[in-house]
């Protein structure tokens, strides 16, 4: 049964409730689940690993449909560092994504690093951009700076 937009705008109470099922969509191929998440905006935008900037609804489900095209995608986030402001929400995501492999062998990983935005909406909050780039089995050791004086 289709989710009403009282049901949609409840279960998006949050940046994390969002980004829990931007990934459950991934991980089910579920493209429409995907695309209710996206913010109604002309300027939302995609980037996948080592591709072209995607702007607009029509693009973006165009370039997941390809996506879904070789299945679902077996990606989860490992490590997420939050910025939330206001309505906006930033979240950098250390993605670990087990690549098909051929039967009986183990499946290689694949490390993503991502960055997700959201804009709290009357509809609740809603992906604006995701922006993922190739990573390394090195990202998993983050490297962080101590705070210190910038001038």
């Amino acid at each position: 049964m289709p989710r009403t937009t009282a049901q949609q705008a409840a279960l998006l109470a949050s940046p994390d409730d969002t980004e829990a099922q931007f990934y459950e969509a991934l991980q089910h191929a579920d493209l429409d689940h995907l695309l209710a998440l996206w913010a109604d905006d002309e300027e939302v935008a995609c980037v996948h690993p080592g591709g072209p900037r995607i702007v607009g609804l029509a693009a973006i489900r165009a370039a997941f449909e390809a996506v879904f095209q070789r299945g679902a995608v077996n990606v989860h986030p490992e490590r997420v560092r939050r910025l939330h402001s206001g309505d906006c929400a930033i979240h950098h995501v250390l993605e670990r994504v087990q690549l098909h492999s051929e039967a009986g062998q183990a499946a290689p990983t694949a490390w993503v690093i991502a960055t997700n935005v959201y804009l709290k909406t009357a509809l609740g909050w809603r992906l604006v951009l995701h922006h993922a780039s190739p990573g390394n089995a090195g990202d998993v050791q983050e490297l962080v700076a101590d705070a210190g004086t910038l001038h």
